[in-house]
């Protein structure tokens, strides 16, 4: 990894909120931007594996192996249709990585570890699982800053506290580099007055932190991962893909600006 490389969590602990959704089509756009981009799978679900088109039940290898150190991070990277976006997928097996790392030493530091010893990518994007476990803290170990999807419904705030409290203890024992790079409004609907107090209520207690692209609620983004592809390659016309085009020029934008 060089040094101008950033290491960018996606996460949040709620499920439903457009967490995998935003990993894989964050980083598709900034691969058609020109960058290289390596998406990280850390959820066992797979889910940013499949829907980049890798089947994660097929995989022989793959993020688990290299966190056991059975396999380099190079061994299991995936390629995918988008020339400069490659994948470090995941499948079930992952759901088991807690207790086989739990008495391991410096045991959260291990992802930043593998992830140190991949060269050839400006962004590294991690699709952290829906929860504050090992995996989880791991990836903000390893992390520059974390973007947080919220969808806007009622409950949208509930449990934030927690995720930023976490990050804040990985910040003062593990990482002091790390923030929030970002809040992100996701299942937008204009047609919903709903959807404006809850993106009021975000904008008025995290102001500038929150991105001022939204992602709106969008059949055909909901559709493509069950074709395996990212927006862009599923409905590159779509509302969902212009959205996601958008927030990365805003968030290329913003590091420019650093």
């Amino acid at each position: 990894m060089t040094a101008s490389s950033k290491i960018i969590c996606i996460a949040n602990q709620k499920g439903g909120v457009g967490k995998t959704t935003t990993a894989v089509n964050l980083a598709a756009a900034l691969s058609m931007l020109g960058n290289r981009v390596l998406l990280v799978d850390c959820d066992a679900q797979g889910n940013a594996s499949s829907g980049t088109g890798i089947l994660p039940q097929e995989l022989a290898f793959h993020l688990y192996h290299a966190l056991l150190g059975e396999k380099t991070p190079q061994e299991v990277i995936c390629t995918t249709a988008f020339n400069s976006l490659d994948v470090l997928p995941s499948n079930r097996d992952l759901v088991g990585i807690e207790m086989e790392i739990a008495g391991v030493r410096s045991r959260e530091k291990i992802l930043k570890n593998i992830l140190g010893k991949i060269e050839g990518y400006d962004y590294f994007i991690l699709d952290c699982p829906p929860s504050l476990g090992l995996m989880t803290i791991n990836a903000f170990t390893a992390a520059d800053s974390v973007i947080i999807p919220l969808q806007c419904e009622y409950y949208a705030l509930e449990g934030l506290s927690q995720l930023v409290q976490t990050i804040r203890l990985v910040k003062h024992n593990f990482n002091p580099q790390l923030h929030i790079e970002g809040l992100l409004l996701t299942m937008y609907d204009s047609r919903m007055r709903l959807t404006f107090q809850v993106a009021r209520e975000v904008r008025t207690h995290f102001r500038d932190i929150v991105y001022r692209t939204t992602i709106p609620r969008n059949v055909r983004l909901s559709e493509s991962p069950s074709h395996g592809k990212p927006i862009f390659a599923y409905d590159p016309r779509s509302k969902g893909a212009e959205a996601y085009l958008a927030l990365a020029k805003e968030f290329l934008g913003r590091q420019r600006k650093k």
